[in-house]
């Protein structure tokens, strides 16, 4: 995690998902391998360039994995790794408490 010196655990996790669409990204990928545009469809509101600086840092934090393929065009995959899925508990709840304000 950058070797950052952390406070707090709240902080640890923050830093690693607090981006604006980072949270969005990782519930798009539980249990599914996506392309860079099926994400942007998925996040509308990301645009092209902040879904990518979003993708670039969740992959630095070993959050995600991106497996680029030698095809003309090219193609890109993102899945969560295996500290991605560990966070899948936590989107679930999320997902269920932000169901209360619908």
């Amino acid at each position: 995690m950058n070797g950052k010196p952390f406070r707090c655990p709240i902080e640890a996790t923050v830093n690693l998902i607090g981006g604006k669409y980072k949270v969005m990204i990782l519930w798009c990928l539980i249990e599914k391998t996506l392309r860079f545009n099926e994400l942007q469809k998925l996040v509308p509101s990301a645009t092209p360039k902040m879904l990518t600086q979003q993708l670039r840092e969740l992959e630095r934090d070993g959050l995600i994995s991106r497996t680029v393929y030698p095809v003309v065009p090219p193609k890109t995959e993102y899945t969560l790794t295996e500290l991605g899925e560990s966070f899948i508990p936590i989107l679930r709840s999320m997902g269920e408490w932000g169901m209360q304000l619908l």
